[in-house]
């Protein structure tokens, strides 16, 4: 890879960086490419339980470079093409840790991600509405099953910027730090959720995507189908641990 990913791996917990700070951390074709191979690594990493993805310096992401753009580079969609980093949830979670802009295309690689922890400086906003770029990374679909149509259209609309605390309020957020604190509040996160038996963990995950496209009924029968091997391998276990003591008084372990 060039240092316009750069992958920082420290136990359960890996961290993605992107690191063009100089452009607000915009992917271009080649970062784009080693995005998505760098969520390739950490998917098939066995050792890697949680993801955090964050942006260098004061942003997070300002979505597509538009000066590559300009100059005729024809982008695949991030979402809507196969070998696109955003077509579809990776199989463990990733944190998007948001400093400064999530914009345009950056806004979709934050609603990608699971969980999004927010510095209270922070700025979301589909900028690209006033180049005339369309969103091709999901934003469309994710942004209003995560806020509700209402929103999503006012967001979409009109271009208009949503600072932390309204996006807290709206659901876009799930934690509001201090500025300068996403990264390590993100990691912190991390490593509590990587902590959890791991097989109960992601079948509730996977359980939570998958009923978007399901009826009600189809639904909770697939949620005992994802559930299986977790109830099957592991939850009597994790029932005699909290048994013996180990669940009292708020201690795992």
């Amino acid at each position: 890879m060039s240092s316009k990913i750069v992958v920082e791996r420290n136990g359960a917990v890996t961290t993605i960086r992107i690191n063009r700070p100089e452009v607000r951390n915009a992917l271009d074709c080649e970062a784009t490419r080693e995005l998505a191979e760098a969520f390739r690594q950490f998917e098939e990493d066995s050792q890697a339980k949680v993801a955090v993805l964050c942006g260098t310096g004061n942003a997070f992401c300002a979505g597509a470079d538009l000066k590559e753009l300009a100059e005729g580079t024809v982008y695949e969609p991030w979402a809507g093409s196969e070998g696109g980093p955003l077509r579809r949830p990776l199989s463990k979670p990733v944190i998007a840790a948001i400093a400064g802009y999530a914009c345009a295309g950056g806004l979709g690689v934050a609603l990608w991600c699971d969980l999004r922890v927010v510095e209270e400086t922070a700025t979301f906003a589909v900028l690209s509405r006033r180049w005339g770029v369309p969103m091709s990374d999901g934003t469309t679909v994710r942004l209003p099953r995560l806020i509700g149509m209402g929103r999503a259209l006012d967001m979409l609309l009109t271009g208009r910027k949503v600072g932390a605390a309204e996006a807290l309020e709206m659901g876009l957020a799930n934690r509001v730090v201090p500025e300068g604190q996403s990264r390590t509040a993100a990691e912190a996160l991390a490593r509590e959720i990587a902590a959890f038996p791991e097989l109960a963990m992601l079948s509730d995950r996977r359980s939570v995507y998958e009923q978007e496209a399901l009826t009600l009924d189809d639904a909770v029968m697939n949620e005992a189908r994802v559930s299986r091997e977790a109830r099957e391998n592991g939850a009597t276990q994790g029932a005699g641990r909290f048994a013996a003591g180990a669940g009292r008084h708020g201690a795992m372990s």
